[in-house]
């Protein structure tokens, strides 16, 4: 679990308890990389968090911010066990989550990720579902024009992280090229299609997915995957024609688009809390 200066310190609480005290099966250890400074407020709630973990909690601080596929990588460095699932500080992890994707990568997958509820800062408003695509020949496929994976909701082995070359920055896209790779290399993979983690949908998230910084990520991953061969040069000429122009869409259209095609309507769903 990653945490840094811009983290709400209630929400990191819920996070970090939600995925350790809160959860059927606990994991043996947390590993929790402080991206930077960060305020009192913040600082108080990881020493709370840490005293009253019933996990032993690694606590590695990095002096200055690196930025997320930094601040992954030498938390992955950290790890003493080949399992290792990913946290954002926050979200919340459902009760059952590591009880249900463990055993998978237990079973020999490398990576599992699962479905996912949105929500704001109310945990009985959900905004959206998403579903992800399930076995390994679907999710290879899907992976040649969309992420088949919500990175706040993969548990993975170290081994084949590390193995496909690890986090690398590249843009807003290094968990999207780090999966690619790993498929690459010949890892199992797949999703549990129930959700398993609540994703915290901030203001302005439908903003943040357009506008020339995301066309760059974009042209960036696109180039990266044509570059390994993962991808056809027509597959590299649609992703960039489609998934391109979604980022230069007024916002709204956005919306409606994401909405429709990711993150479904949650028509009758709950979630705990």
């Amino acid at each position: 679990m990653p945490v840094y200066r811009g983290d709400d310190a209630a929400h990191f609480t819920k996070a970090f308890s939600s995925s350790v005290t809160a959860q059927t099966r606990r994991p043996d250890e947390v590993v929790l990389v402080q991206d930077g400074p960060v305020d009192a407020e913040l600082d108080d709630a990881i020493a709370a968090a840490i005293a009253g973990s019933p996990v032993p909690v690694v606590h590695h601080r990095i002096s200055k911010n690196v930025g997320l596929a930094h601040a992954l990588s030498e938390g992955l460095e950290r790890c003493a066990h080949d399992i290792v699932a990913r946290m954002d500080a926050d979200d919340i992890s459902l009760p059952e989550r590591f009880a249900k994707q463990v055993p998978l990568v237990e079973g020999g997958l490398d990576l599992v990720g699962s479905g996912m509820f949105e929500f704001l800062d109310d945990v009985g408003s959900i905004t959206g579902r998403r579903v992800p695509r399930q076995g390994q020949t679907e999710i290879e496929r899907y992976a040649r024009f969309h992420d088949p994976f919500s990175h706040p909701t993969v548990v993975y082995r170290r081994s084949a992280v590390l193995h496909a070359g690890g986090y690398q920055p590249l843009g807003l896209m290094e968990d999207y090229w780090l999966f690619v790779r790993m498929i690459s290399s010949g890892a199992d993979v797949g999703n549990v299609p129930e959700p398993l983690v609540m994703y915290r949908v901030g203001a302005g998230a439908y903003a943040r997915r357009g506008g020339y910084q995301q066309w760059r990520s974009e042209l960036a991953i696109q180039r990266a995957m044509r570059g390994i061969g993962f991808t056809t040069r027509a597959e590299f000429v649609r992703n960039l024609v489609v998934r391109g122009a979604y980022r230069f869409v007024p916002e709204p259209v956005r919306k409606v688009a994401y909405k429709r095609l990711i993150a479904q309507s949650p028509k009758g769903t709950a979630a705990e809390n």
